[in-house]
């Protein structure tokens, strides 16, 4: 399937289960549950497979995620300064704006885009990213925000911390998508044989995962919709779908990466902001209306942008 189909169809199947949801011929819950399918049984299987059987190509993690995460501390950096600076909110806020101009959509929409232009080898390097990605932003989210607190005179004391470590442990240990990615790399590292009907079981099951992510996701964004802060989203998405990518890009260059591994790192850093923004951005109680406008505002120009950059890391890496 081409580039342009590929985008017409993903952007396609959201716009259909936005206009389900629009117009109530479904029920909210419809989206609901099938986000939680997506998140705790297809992705995960989908990611235990992937590690279990994909050919990395001999790519280096560790230069991967250099300069994916380059590009992550860029923008989170520039969207924390933006926020504050020309808009006057608060350190909590910059938090906010940190996540929303830095944290890809990875599985939503990352899932179903890498297997739809680059097959399942392209899935399979986006695999190595999701491995660490989810892991680290919660991390960076929750460290930065103590700071925040403590800052702008919220919160003051010391033990809070033990709480936050401890409770970062505990639901990064029951993350579905954590526990299928650690599950494949122990069955790979011991070597084990696969038997031919589970691995069918899970292939039918993990197969549906891209279609139904993003039909959960076009619900979603109607979900949460649109409501003031909108030149503040607008910058959001602008150094989310501009300058992220464009970082990696350069930083993948200059480092070496093989091309095929390099044009996985852009395309994974121009994805848009998924629902993790407002989510952190509820948890913390502040900034949800400036993460929701940024996750659908991002979703939408990310027609336009994937397209771009898709087409830019291709002719530059080949």
């Amino acid at each position: 399937m081409g580039l342009i189909q590929t985008i017409i169809v993903v952007f396609g199947v959201i716009a259909i289960a936005y206009a389900a949801a629009h117009f109530k011929l479904l029920d909210e819950r419809v989206g609901d549950g099938l986000s939680d399918f997506v998140f705790v049984i297809a992705a995960p299987l989908l990611l235990f497979r992937t590690m279990v059987t994909a050919d990395f190509h001999g790519t280096a993690p560790w230069s991967l995620w250099t300069a994916y995460f380059i590009g992550v501390i860029v923008a989170w950096a520039a969207s924390d300064l933006a926020i504050k600076l020309f808009f006057g909110r608060d350190n909590r806020a910059g938090v906010v704006a940190g996540v929303s101009g830095a944290f890809s959509n990875l599985v939503f929409l990352g899932m179903p885009l890498m297997l739809g232009v680059f097959g399942q080898n392209g899935f399979a390097i986006l695999s190595l990213i999701v491995a660490v990605h989810m892991p680290v932003m919660m991390a960076a989210s929750i460290t930065l925000h103590e700071l925040a607190m403590r800052r702008d005179g919220v919160f003051k004391g010391e033990s809070h911390w033990v709480a936050v470590i401890g409770s970062f442990f505990n639901s990064l240990l029951r993350n579905p998508f954590v526990l299928g990615i650690l599950a494949g790399w122990i069955w790979r590292l011991l070597d084990l044989r696969m038997p031919d009907a589970a691995d069918a079981l899970i292939e039918t099951s993990s197969g549906v995962a891209g279609p139904v992510a993003l039909f959960a996701m076009g619900m979603g964004l109607k979900k949460f919709g649109i409501s003031g802060n909108i030149a503040a989203a607008l910058v959001m998405s602008a150094i989310k779908l501009v300058l992220m990518p464009a970082v990696v890009l350069c930083a993948a260059w200059l480092i070496g990466l093989p091309p095929f591994t390099a044009k996985i790192a852009v395309v994974a850093a121009a994805l848009p902001a998924g629902v993790n923004s407002y989510l952190i951005a509820t948890r913390f109680g502040t900034g949800q209306a400036l993460a929701s406008n940024s996750m659908v505002m991002a979703t939408a120009l990310s027609a336009l942008t994937l397209t771009f950059w898709v087409s830019v890391a291709t002719r530059i890496f080949g």
